[in-house]
């Protein structure tokens, strides 16, 4: 894929490539030290850890792939872009590069395609933390599934594939303050995705808000695998997507966790509070 419309300046990052079911995974690994696996939603890529992996490669080996279908990883048309496949995918990926130890950040989609992991080897895991994410069945709550069965007609098609919806209408929406996502930032998110084909996997999520079902009950039956590691919690409460009352169950699942709220930030936390995260989860990371 050809990057040079990439901003060094944002993005100063050296790509690296694995092969992964015969397609190319792109990532970063950057840094040195106990290792952090970033895991990203939808329609993310690794740019969106940018500020986290620039703020903690100091103390950290930080490890942002972009699932397959995603930012400058292969996008087949005809991949397996299930939440399920993607979780398949980390798996190998980590095992691939012999990790032992670490530490996961998720969000939205990612959080439970990198909890998957902590959940089937927590021995491997130290800590996790995540942010404005689920898991567990979503087809029953009428806030996710009215608008998933609206995606499935062929307008919700149309709109996802030749006017990269989620990117054009529903991130600007999703931030709690607007003026932080930039043109030059959000060019990253619409380049990345540039054609109706390249937007496949993207749209595949949002057949997963109804058939993801079984692979998000499995893992939430085991949630108290979790509440083993320390865990710490960042919520931007302005999130008209995976709302507020979606912190609430974490909460009484894990409650061991370290909650931090942001009251002004939405969907991208990691977008609107860069400083705060990289200040909290260094502390996190670093303390016993």
């Amino acid at each position: 894929m050809e990057t040079s419309w990439i901003n060094r300046d944002l993005y100063p990052f050296e790509s690296r490539f694995l092969e992964i079911d015969g397609h190319r995974m792109h990532y970063l690994d950057e840094g040195e030290g106990a290792p952090i696996v970033f895991s990203h939603g939808t329609p993310e890529w690794s740019f969106g850890w940018r500020d986290l992996v620039k703020g903690l490669r100091g103390q950290y080996r930080c490890i942002a792939p972009d699932m397959l279908g995603f930012g400058l990883s292969d996008k087949p048309l005809d991949g397996d872009y299930s939440v399920r496949a993607h979780a398949r995918r980390l798996e190998q990926f980590i095992d691939r590069l012999g990790l032992d130890q670490f530490h996961i950040v998720g969000n939205d989609f990612g959080l439970s395609i990198g909890l998957h992991y902590a959940i089937k080897h927590p021995e491997k895991i130290q800590k996790v933390s995540f942010f404005n994410g689920w898991m567990w069945p979503l087809d029953t709550d009428p806030h996710y599934a009215r608008a998933a069965r609206v995606m499935r007609t062929w307008l919700g098609r149309l709109f996802y594939l030749r006017f990269n919806f989620p990117v054009n209408f529903v991130m600007p929406a999703a931030f709690g303050d607007k003026r932080k996502l930039t043109p030059e930032v959000h060019r990253h998110y619409k380049q990345a995705l540039p054609t109706p084909g390249a937007r496949r996997a993207a749209y595949a999520f949002s057949a997963e808000l109804l058939d993801a079902g079984p692979f998000w009950g499995d893992l939430w039956q085991q949630v108290h695998i979790l509440a083993e590691k320390p865990c710490l919690i960042f919520w931007g409460m302005k999130d008209a997507f995976v709302p507020p009352y979606e912190l609430e169950k974490w909460e009484k699942a894990l409650p061991q966790a370290q909650v931090i709220r942001f009251e002004n930030a939405g969907h991208f936390v990691q977008e609107e509070e860069p400083e705060r995260m990289v200040e909290e989860l260094a502390l996190f990371f670093k303390s016993l």
